[in-house]
This record gives C-alpha cells, sequence and structure tokens, in this order.
C-alpha cells in the first residue's frame, strides 16, 4: 500500500475532484449511456452501470467531506479515537451504507432475505463473532449493513489492507477499531493482532472475520487444498475437498478472537446470490439484473464453543461443512448457456 499521507493529501482529493467532474457532468454520461444501451445486452445495463458508477464515486467523496468534518470537530484528530468519536463514526457508518443500499435496491432491484431465525446479534446484550463466508463482490458491505442497522450493532472487522485503496473506507476504518491484514505477515503476528482487535468486546459489538481469507474461486479451492496437504494436515485437506463452495477456513484468527473474548457467542453467516461473479466478465454479465441475496444465520452460545484447540477446528470445519451445504441447496440455478450462432 502507498504511505498514509500519499492516500490522504493525494488519494482522496482525487475521489473528491472526480466526484465534482463526474456530477457536472452527468447530463453528458446519461445520454452517452442512453445511445449505447441499444447495441448492449441486457434491459438498460450500461446506463444502470454508468449511474452505480457515478453514485459510488459521489458516495465516496460525500463519505470523506463528512470525514473530514469529524476530524475538524474532535479536535483536528486529537479526539479522533474518544467514545464519543466512535459513537458518530459509527452512526455515520449506519446512514452511509442505508443511503447505498437504498440506491442498489432502486437501480438494482437487490433484495436481500433472511431465512431462519434471526441471529442472537437482533437481542442486545452479549458480544458477538461473526463468523462469515466470502463470495462475490459486495459481501463485506451487505454484512456490516445488516449489522450496524438491523441489529444495531457496532462492528468491529479483520479485512484486507487493499482495500484501503478505497479512500473513504481507508478514513473510516482506521478511525474505527479494525485491523487491515497484509498477505505474508507471520501467522503469529496475524493471530496477536486478531486477538488486540477482540479483546474488550461489550454488549453491543460485533466482532467480523472472514475465515477463507478471499472470495471463492475454484483455482483459489485446489491451491489452499495443495496447502494443506504441504503443511502435513491430510485430514482438513481431505474435509477440504468436499467442500464444493467454500474456501477451507483459516482458524487461526478465529481461535484467536475466541480466546480474547470468551463471553462472546459466534454467528456464522451463510449467503448466496452473487456467487457467479468470479471475474470482471462475470460482473459485467450480472451485475445489471435484478438480484435476490439470500442470508443465514446460525447462533452458538459460548457454553457450546469446544475448549480446546483441536476441537475448535474440527468444530468450524464441521460448521463450513454445514454453510456449503447450505449455499449448494441455495445458490441460484446456472445460467443457460448460448449457443454459438449458425
Amino acid at each position: 500500500m502507498p504511505p498514509v499521507w500519499v492516500r490522504r493529501l493525494v488519494f482522496a482529493p482525487l475521489v473528491i475532484v472526480l466526484a465534482l467532474v463526474l456530477l457536472t457532468t452527468l447530463p453528458v454520461w446519461l445520454i452517452l449511456a442512453v445511445a449505447l444501451s441499444p447495441f448492449m445486452p441486457g434491459h438498460l445495463r450500461v446506463p444502470r452501470l454508468i449511474w452505480l458508477g457515478i453514485v459510488y464515486v459521489v458516495w465516496d467523496a460525500a463519505a470523506l467531506f463528512a470525514l473530514f468534518v469529524l476530524w475538524i470537530t474532535f479536535g483536528f484528530g486529537w479526539k479522533i479515537r474518544s467514545p464519543r468519536s466512535q459513537l458518530w463514526h459509527y452512526g455515520l457508518t449506519r446512514q452511509f451504507l442505508r443511503f447505498l443500499f437504498w440506491i442498489a435496491r432502486w437501480s438494482l432491484h437487490l433484495t436481500i432475505d433472511v431465512v431462519g431465525t434471526d441471529p442472537d446479534t437482533a437481542l442486545p446484550g452479549r458480544p458477538e463473532i461473526v463468523v462469515s463466508r466470502h463470495a462475490g463482490p459486495g459481501d463485506s458491505f451487505i454484512l456490516i449493513h445488516a449489522l450496524v442497522n438491523w441489529f444495531a450493532r457496532e462492528p468491529r472487522i479483520v479485512l484486507k489492507a487493499t482495500l484501503q485503496w478505497d479512500p473513504a473506507i481507508d478514513v473510516l476504518l482506521n478511525r474505527l477499531p479494525s485491523r487491515f491484514i497484509m498477505p505474508g505477515k507471520q501467522k503469529a503476528n496475524l493471530e496477536e493482532q486478531v486477538g488486540e482487535l477482540a479483546d474488550g468486546l461489550d454488549d453491543n459489538d460485533a466482532f467480523v472475520i472472514f475465515p477463507e481469507g478471499g472470495n471463492f474461486t475454484p483455482r483459489r479451492r485446489v491451491k489452499a487444498i495443495e496447502f494443506l496437504r504441504r503443511k502435513g494436515m491430510p485430514d482438513l485437506a481431505e474435509k477440504a475437498e468436499d467442500l464444493r463452495n467454500l474456501l477451507p477456513p483459516k482458524p487461526g484468527g478465529l481461535l484467536a478472537a475466541i480466546d480474547a473474548a470468551p463471553d462472546s457467542g459466534v454467528v456464522f453467516v451463510a449467503h448466496t446470490g452473487l456467487d457467479r461473479m468470479m471475474t470482471v466478465a462475470d460482473v459485467w454479465r450480472e451485475l445489471p439484473m435484478d438480484k435476490k441475496l439470500v442470508m443465514r444465520f446460525w447462533s452458538v452460545a459460548p457454553e457450546e464453543i469446544p475448549a480446546t484447540e483441536e476441537e475448535r477446528v474440527t468444530w468450524l470445519y464441521e460448521w463450513w461443512a454445514l454453510i456449503d451445504s447450505w449455499v449448494e441447496e441455495n445458490k441460484p440455478a446456472p445460467l443457460p448457456r448460448r449457443l454459438p450462432a449458425t
């Protein structure tokens, strides 16, 4: 990643300038999109994609401006990590995610259905460790939107450092309790960071972790299984081979979080609906069409979590197998293949 000063003094202003340019030239973009639409497959595909792109850039710029105002409000950064500042930043997160998903519902006809029993996150009074699969663009946004706007939780998130390329995410989550993980760091260092982040969870906190470490692709699945075999874990590799929709979980971060927050429950999250979007071509083909995301939550009470590390790894793989089966049963039907022209 570029240094912080580059991201703050170069990237953030560029986003704001780009947003202003897009807003002032909006009619031109819309006319161009409508003119190209008849030549592209899909219902208003180009206008919808251009509209979404412009909205996201303007959304990012508006968030940066609001974050700048908060930086001034809290003593030009002097009290930016105070409890009151944290409360205001979570409030900002709620409002901006609510707006973003209002736009997504309107422009993409996106719906999010929760099946089964709502998780304990809907009931305040106990911290939760939220363990989610990773699949498709935007699934992290959707999960955090659910936590902050449906269940009034304050998430602490473990996520990839590359997300800091987005200036608004970079500024916001570096002010809130989060850990940006750099690939290639030593395992012990990663687990130490995760444990520090999970320490001191209170009754409305939700510690969010994605044990797969990235979105599922067939190639990543094969590489992950080969890695387990090279590390002398044939039993786990065999269990991973039975997974068809998930990557094998990396248990270190979750185990560190459980050790740091022993009074927390664990909520497992499965979702499906964006699974087919693995490449840029997939996104181009599918994103403008109507989407339905189905989510399923399972809650595990603290006393039901196994005691030893070995038992917890087995327990995690058992849950991963259950989630994999649920995804297999609920994933969208494959798109019909187009026959070549004759």
